[in-house]
């Protein structure tokens, strides 16, 4: 980084405990129509967010906060100043990093939200994968009327990128295997793509999630797709280029015949003849030697397939 870092983190420190926001007023109220916008995209069916004793998903509470592109008039100069000195001295990226949220009580329609944002912590200068910088946490306390109805934290990395290496030609990126999925891609080694379900109300959730969003159960079984499915939507990747990958490509979702979508390529198929409804049927493709990956055949090639397989 340009300058001389152990002078800059001083001058960062400054800011902490600097206003963001001062008594910012939501650009809505909470309301029922963004509400179910809210629960259709996560596939969240909980009846506590419909009705007329509805109230908010507590994940909701950064929604209510955002100004979009015009701002906010509470907004402060203090938050902007920190980032054009972390630019100034050559951390002109950023990537989010964490939140942290805490509820005190449930947001309902009809209420009116006012917040106040405080830069609450600048770290030392660290150095991570992506580069050497700072990170950056505000918090921001949500009000209806003179009550506490929530916090949030919301932590940034502002850096200096670090020259990276190209991947080698052709190789995909591997997925990133956790405790919450290592037994889907553990499946996926065996050619079974397993779907998690709730042991307590049944219900299928895909991509695997460490609890159920309709009821909140922590304990799950799994069961196997048949591999059934149809192109529920898709887009056409242009661009950016990868090496591993030949644009234009379809990228669909794929809803399978068990309820679940999942994002995945429909292999065989060139990306202009891709359509909503298309009939897929599940297969699995090796790549670079040790990566296997669950992709889709149109419906009547892998029928064709599977009929010349079992002449031979």
């Amino acid at each position: 980084m340009a300058g001389d870092p152990d002078d800059l983190t001083p001058r960062l420190k400054a800011y902490e405990g600097c206003p963001a926001a001062v008594s910012a007023i939501g650009r809505d109220p909470v309301n029922l129509p963004m509400i179910r916008h809210w629960c259709e995209a996560l596939g969240d069916t909980n009846p506590a967010y419909t009705g007329p004793d509805a109230i908010a998903p507590p994940t909701m509470l950064q929604a209510w906060t955002m100004g979009g592109l015009a701002g906010h008039a509470g907004r402060s100069s203090s938050y902007d100043e920190l980032l054009a000195l972390l630019d100034e001295s050559g951390c002109t990226s950023v990537v989010a990093t964490d939140c942290e949220q805490e509820y005190l009580r449930p947001l309902r329609p009809g209420e009116e939200i006012t917040f106040d944002t405080v830069v609450e912590s600048v770290s030392g200068r660290k150095t991570t994968k992506l580069g050497t910088g700072h990170f950056v946490t505000t918090r921001t306390d949500v009000r209806v009327g003179e009550d506490l109805v929530g916090t949030h934290r919301f932590r940034i990395l502002k850096y200096a990128p670090a020259q990276r290496r190209k991947p080698a030609p052709g190789t995909r990126p591997r997925p990133v295997v956790n405790r919450d999925n290592a037994g889907f891609w553990k499946g996926v080694e065996q050619h079974r793509l397993l779907i998690q379900r709730c042991t307590a109300c049944a219900t299928l959730r895909f991509p695997w999630l460490p609890g159920c969003a309709r009821c909140g159960g922590p304990d799950w079984d799994t069961v196997e797709a048949s591999g059934e499915g149809t192109v529920y939507s898709y887009v056409v990747m242009h661009h950016p280029p990868f090496p591993a990958f030949d644009p234009p490509y379809a990228v669909v979702l794929v809803e399978l015949s068990e309820g679940v979508r999942m994002i995945s390529n429909v292999v065989g198929t060139p990306y202009d003849k891709v359509r909503i409804g298309m009939p897929v049927r599940l297969a699995f493709e090796r790549y670079d030697g040790d990566l296997t990956l669950p992709v889709f055949r149109a419906a009547e090639e892998a029928a064709v397939e599977a009929a010349v397989e079992a002449a031979v």
